[in-house]
């Protein structure tokens, strides 16, 4: 009998191993997908898509590899290296021992921002509680060198938003300047705040924002496409830039000299199809040439204010929102639309497939739905399809 026992615990213990791999090799065969010399975001996806699987990319022989269009020796001799898989293993272990979040562009839970941006990260690690699909989302940025009256307007806006939309998460790249400002006014206004950050969870930089940067993990966040070990190098800053830009529904520059990071993010928002506000300065004042740039030459739309950024962005604040929404609407709505717009109510923004699954309407009878409402004014298709209430 105490033989068959341990003949049983022996083949439940197996079976548990064997459920357990999948997922372990898995997220192994994610992390190094993306450490990978060479490949870069853009490739690492037609790499997965030409072979069907992740797993697959590493198991294919030197041979083969260097007959896919596009891959060279050199790239399939990178790939081949079973180096990229050891690291990986490690970095599981740190991961999983620190329950940090990990999202692959394929998961479910891969922000649809991002997942709409071509070269954003295959693979990314986040600390924090702030949801990456949030309703609302602003990216600031500006220069490191930010003046008295930078950080003052910085301040102001935040401030200002917060009032009217306390779901508001905002995100920086926790930097000096207009960045760490930003954060710190977000913490002081109960808005959530997630940092962009150009190394590994094992390092904060700059170290004085370390305080900081540990109570955002507890009201927003840390997020970072690079593994827990790699340093804060200066090319990891502006490769950083395309989160910031892509995570965001705008992104608004407070000051910024005729170069640098901040006009590198807003130019990468611009080409992911993104409002660019920029808030103007003096013209003799060399920390407010790049935003007095992007507004001449219309890159960025003027901002002076947060009445400024609602205009452009369409949001409602909450405590218009609410007012306007008066029992007599609901006379004007049929059963049908009375539906989609109380679940929209509930849930604040949703696709055409969660409305289509959530009421059991087929597609096509509740794309004439949609339309009927957005005539009306009472809904609006944002990019991704998503819908949401005016």
């Amino acid at each position: 009998m105490v033989f068959l026992n341990y003949i049983i615990a022996f083949f439940i213990f197996a079976c548990l191993n064997l459920c357990a791999m999948p997922q372990n090799i898995s997220l192994k065969h994610k992390i190094a997908l993306g450490l990978i010399p060479g490949i870069g975001d853009i490739n690492a996806r037609k790499l997965v898509s030409y072979f069907g699987n992740i797993e697959a990319v590493f198991n294919e022989p030197y041979r083969n590899l260097i007959k896919i269009p596009g891959i060279g020796p050199g790239l399939a001799k990178c790939i081949s290296n079973r180096t990229y898989l050891d690291i990986a293993e490690k970095e599981v272990e740190y991961v999983n021992s620190r329950k940090i979040k990990t999202f692959f562009y394929l998961d479910d839970n891969y922000p649809y921002r991002l997942k709409q941006c071509d070269d954003s990260p295959v693979m990314f690690f986040y600390r924090g509680t702030s949801d990456l699909n949030s309703s609302k989302i602003l990216s600031v940025v500006g220069t490191r060198n930010a003046t008295t009256r930078g950080k003052e307007l910085c301040e102001k806006i935040i401030k200002d938003l917060a009032a009217g939309f306390p779901d508001l998460i905002i995100v920086s790249g926790l930097a000096y300047g207009i960045d760490i400002t930003s954060h710190k006014a977000a913490i002081s206004n109960n808005l959530q705040t997630i940092a962009v950050l150009g190394h590994g969870f094992k390092t904060i930089y700059p170290s004085l924002h370390r305080y900081t940067a540990e109570a955002m993990v507890k009201n927003g966040g840390l997020l970072t496409d690079f593994i827990s070990d790699t340093l804060p190098e200066r090319n990891n800053f502006i490769r950083r830039n395309r989160i910031i830009a892509g995570i965001s529904d705008a992104t608004l520059v407070i000051e910024s000299g005729i170069k640098g990071g901040a006009l590198i993010t807003s130019d990468i928002a611009a080409s992911y199809n993104r409002d660019v506000l920029a808030v103007p300065g003096r013209p003799e004042d060399q920390w407010s040439a790049g935003c007095n740039n992007l507004i001449k030459y219309s890159k960025a739309a003027l901002v002076e204010n947060a009445s400024d950024i609602e205009y452009f962005l369409n949001w409602i604040p909450e405590k218009t929102k609410n007012k306007s929404i008066q029992k007599s609407l609901f006379t004007d709505l049929d059963d049908n639309e009375r539906s989609v717009f109380e679940l929209l109510s509930r849930e604040k923004e949703l696709t055409v497939d969660v409305i289509c699954r959530s009421l059991s309407f087929p597609v096509n009878r509740l794309s004439s739905i949609l339309l009927q409402m957005e005539f009306k004014g009472l809904i609006k298709c944002y990019p991704g399809n998503l819908y949401r209430i005016v």
